[in-house]
This record gives C-alpha cells, sequence and structure tokens, in this order.
C-alpha cells in the first residue's frame, strides 16, 4: 500500500501540530541535545508531506519526538516516542503476507501497510535500541520491528520490548497479532 492522497495539514492544523512537537521538543531535551527547534521548525514548514506524516504518527499516540541529527545530510529523524506502543497502531500483523495468511479472526491492517499508508518506516533492532537508551518505552506493550528478509522468509517476524531493565528481541510468526502489540515508526525530516 501506498501513502494516501491528499496528504497535506490545512495550516490549522500544521500550527497546531508543530506547536505539540515543540513542547514536546524542550520538554524532552536529553533526546536530542545540542539541536535548536528553531532549526527542526524550519526543516518541517518547509516539508508538508513530512508535517502530515508526522501528523499520522501523532494522531495514533506515537508521540513522535527528534531523537538524531544526521549532519551530512541536514536531517532530523523523529521517532514514536510514546511510553508505550502507539495505541492507534496495535492488534496488527507484522505485513500483507502475514494477514493473508490467517484463516480466520483477521485484524483489520498490518504493521508494515499502515506504516506505508503514513509514510513512515517500521523501525529496526539497533533503533530501537537507540531509543531505549533515550527513555524506558513498551514496559507493558511491545512493538514490531523490521525484519530482515532472511527471517520474513521463514515466515518469522521480529517483535520487542523492555522488561527487567533489558531489551529483549523475540520472534513470532508474521501471522499473529496481540492486543499490546503495535509498531514504532520514524521518519526524517
Amino acid at each position: 500500500m501506498a501513502k494516501k492522497a491528499n496528504s497535506k495539514l490545512s495550516e490549522i492544523q500544521s500550527k497546531a501540530l508543530i506547536e505539540t512537537l515543540k513542547t514536546r521538543f524542550n520538554k524532552n531535551m536529553q533526546r536530542h541535545k545540542g539541536l535548536e527547534w528553531t532549526n527542526v521548525e524550519s526543516k518541517l514548514k518547509s516539508t508538508p508531506d513530512k508535517l502530515w506524516s508526522l501528523g499520522q504518527m501523532e494522531s495514533s499516540g506515537g508521540e513522535p519526538d527528534v531523537v538524531a541529527y544526521d549532519k551530512k545530510n541536514d536531517t532530523y529523524t523523529f521517532m514514536d516516542c510514546s511510553a508505550e506502543s502507539p495505541a492507534g497502531r496495535r492488534s496488527l500483523c507484522f505485513d500483507r503476507e502475514g494477514l493473508d495468511a490467517r484463516k480466520e479472526h483477521k485484524p483489520a491492517n498490518t504493521a508494515q501497510d499502515m506504516a506505508d499508508e503514513m509514510g513512515v518506516e517500521m523501525i529496526d533492532e539497533t533503533e530501537y535500541r537507540a531509543l531505549q537508551a533515550l527513555g524506558k518505552f513498551d514496559s507493558k506493550t511491545s512493538s514490531w520491528i523490521k525484519t530482515p528478509a532472511a527471517i520474513r522468509k521463514l515466515g518469522g517476524a521480529l517483535f520487542a520490548d523492555f522488561r527487567f531493565n533489558t531489551v529483549f528481541v523475540y520472534h513470532n510468526t508474521a501471522p499473529s497479532y496481540y492486543g499490546g502489540r503495535g509498531f514504532r515508526a520514524k521518519l526524517s525530516v
């Protein structure tokens, strides 16, 4: 699936989202030491399609925040920083192939399809571990993460969580889904 058509926020929606992101940015400086909000805001205002995707992350409960800056490419990386896996993105099979393999009790969507529709990427294991270094996330839920092709080819998919002061990465079959498992997204702006 591809990003939804009409992927643009109104001026009022854009201003409200930028204000929300600014407040979160200023409240959580430990996630982006040395970065200035004015530079981030300038980038956001010049990329309305990316702002729309951040709006999708926000409206589904992700609480996106800046977690990295790539000086070479002059891009800021936003990731979901909600304490638990985003509530509006749970009960999903990993991908379309996994959903199609289910015989009954199919969920409404898949993590990969939803990420594509939102114009974002699922985070991988390295990114998940880096995020956990910035706070404690998924202590009651879990999140699907990008899965290496070799594992996916065999029918598996990876998810991760934080328990006992440790990041755990596990496997499941791609058709499985749980009320407490969603996915975390990232977006470079």
